[in-house]
């Protein structure tokens, strides 16, 4: 008998992680800084490399009156060389010697290449070194074409449903006192520098500027309105990858858009690893390729490790819904009827029938996610 299968949300409180850390730059460039067996802290850099200069078009020909073709030989540096900013880089040859004019670098760099048909230098900019850092605290246990380090790691890991801003690693600091409770201004700490703040049902607007301009780094709460995220956002979210918005803070939703309680096995984690140190990314994507936004909590107590299966979605899974009309809402499958039936887009699609707080309704099974433990 075919099984159904729906991706589901991890909240488990002790199991093995590994985290693949890997930079945007060809391999040649790229230099690895660790070894393999070595411990190393979320904030280590594992990957260090450099993307090229912003190349800067510099129109001698123009600025010296003279033909293209006359650049090379009035040039005072060749192709490749090294330049400051406001070193003289072109000068024309003026009249009997005198009353020459001439032409400054407006950057520090290089010179990439010079035209006699167009008469423009293309200057180089600097490289812009970047690195990498391991983002989790842990043992480096691969790696991979001397551009991709595996890091591993144990202890809580727990995925969201929506999440904006990338990683950052704070102190869990619980600020509800239930998981039903909503966020205001009056719970927010006067001083939370590195902290990660864990609210109930919905976090306010305010409150979540107040926590920015307080100093945390990330906040993980059961929901948020999705009108303030946009005024947050100063834009409307699309369904594209998010990660890379830039507020001052990582913001993670566990249950969804609204006033939602957050799942107590959620809550109850997160309030026993109180003042522990955790790494979070909020970056989301729900469609092909899916991506959670995450918490990791690393520790090494004494817990039977969770061991994580695929299994058929079966009666009394509990799952939480990703689409509209009951988005976020969590309840517990009653049934999985084995004929087609058809929806409202009038698609004949196979649905199940949930339990959302005693009530019982059709919704197509691709629009749910088991919650996993």
């Amino acid at each position: 008998m075919a099984h159904s299968y729906t991706p589901g949300l991890r909240v488990t409180e002790f199991t093995t992680i590994i985290k693949e850390r890997q930079l945007p730059t060809e391999p040649s460039k790229t230099h690895v800084l660790v070894t393999v067996g070595q411990k190393v802290k979320s904030t280590d850099i594992v990957l260090r490399s450099e993307l090229a200069g912003n190349v800067v078009p510099l129109n001698v020909a123009n600025l010296l009156q003279v033909s293209p073709q006359d650049v090379p030989s009035l040039l005072l540096k060749k192709e490749g060389d090294q330049i400051t900013k406001d070193e003289v880089i072109a000068e024309s040859k003026g009249l009997f010697g005198l009353f020459k004019s001439q032409v400054k670098s407006p950057i520090h760099g290089s010179i990439e290449s010079v035209s006699a048909v167009t008469g423009q230098l293309m200057l180089r900019e600097p490289p812009i070194p970047i690195e990498l850092n391991a983002y989790v605290d842990g043992q480096v246990v691969q790696i991979t074409d001397d551009k991709v380090v595996s890091i591993e790691t144990k202890g809580v890991f727990i995925q969201g449903i929506f999440g904006v801003g990338g990683e950052t690693v704070g102190t869990i600091q619980v600020i509800s006192n239930s998981p039903n409770e909503v966020i205001t201004e009056k719970q927010i700490p006067s001083n939370c520098d590195g902290q990660v703040l864990v609210g109930g049902a919905l976090v306010t607007l305010k409150a979540l500027q107040l926590a920015i301009k307080n100093g945390a780094c990330g906040f993980v709460t059961g929901g948020f309105s999705n009108h303030e995220l946009k005024e947050l956002l100063g834009y409307e979210q699309g369904v594209a990858i998010t990660g890379t918005e830039q507020i001052g803070l990582t913001l993670i939703l566990t249950e969804g858009f609204g006033s939602i309680t957050m799942a107590d096995r959620t809550y109850q984690l997160l309030k026993k690893y109180n003042g522990y140190k955790a790494s979070i990314n909020g970056a989301t994507q729900i469609r092909a390729g899916v991506i959670r936004p995450e918490v990791v909590i690393p520790h090494t107590l004494e817990i039977a490790e969770s061991k994580h299966t695929i299994k058929g979605l079966e009666p009394g899974d509990t799952v939480r819904v990703i689409r509209e009309p009951y988005f976020g809402r969590i309840g517990k499958v009653i049934s999985l009827p084995s004929e087609l039936q058809v929806v409202e887009s009038e698609a004949k699609v196979r649905i199940m029938i949930v339990d959302l707080d005693g009530e019982q309704v059709l919704i197509p099974r691709a629009n749910v996610e088991i919650i996993e433990s």
